[in-house]
């Protein structure tokens, strides 16, 4: 048998959280960008990245991201403005939206929409009144269902009421078969400036208990 490698336990309990996020951030990795779209008090659009972010099941189709607070512990933008009006819009980034997506991640003051500040183009929304990425390939309206706090950690759950698709990754739109490769997506490597594509993928196919037994059969152990 091949020898196992050594392995080394970090417990969590007696990490700060600068060290947690590190870890977390080094080994849960690619993690899809949601580039959130909101809407501020004054009717400014909020835009901002966030990559604790992912798709939690389907019926409904439910998302998940984890906007954090301001070093002062002050909620970001995007969480007080879903909390006061509990729409927004995930964008999803393409690799030719990385840069401009990354400068939306600034720390501007509140009430600075970003979208105006760095020339993102924006369209309305159908199901929110919240406005999407023009030139995002996706992007997914959402309606607040809960809002979780974890110690520090807060996370929004979403229902996705509606989805913006570009027109040629659609394959066959009576299945609803999607070109993801087209999309050209991008998503985090690591916590700080690490990011990677999508485009690199592999298929396994999923056997069913049978199919596992005759595999078996056929291939006796020894």
């Amino acid at each position: 048998m091949v020898p196992l490698p050594d392995f080394k336990h970090f417990d969590f309990a007696g990490l700060g959280a600068a060290d947690r996020y590190k870890l977390v951030t080094a080994v849960v990795v690619p993690r899809p960008i949601a580039w959130v779209s909101t809407l501020g008090r004054g009717g400014e659009v909020n835009l901002a990245p966030y990559s604790f972010f992912g798709l939690m099941g389907s019926d409904p189709a439910v998302v998940a991201f984890a906007p954090g607070d301001r070093p002062g512990g002050t909620p970001k933008d995007t969480a007080l403005n879903i909390g006061a009006g509990g729409e927004f819009t995930v964008n999803l980034v393409s690799a030719e939206l990385a840069e401009v997506m990354n400068a939306t991640a600034t720390d501007f003051p509140y009430g600075l929409g970003e979208p105006g500040e760095v020339g993102v183009a924006l369209a309305p929304g159908v199901r929110v009144q919240v406005p999407r990425v023009a030139a995002s390939p996706a992007a997914l309206e959402c309606r607040e269902v809960q809002t979780v706090q974890i110690g520090r950690t807060r996370v929004v759950l979403g229902e996705v009421l509606g989805l913006h698709l570009r027109a040629d990754a659609l394959l066959d739109e009576a299945r609803k078969y999607v070109d993801t490769a087209a999309l050209d997506l991008v998503g985090r490597m690591g916590g700080r400036g690490g990011y990677t594509r999508t485009r690199d993928t592999f298929t396994l196919e999923r056997f069913t208990y049978a199919q596992w037994q005759r595999a078996r059969e056929d291939t006796p152990l020894g």
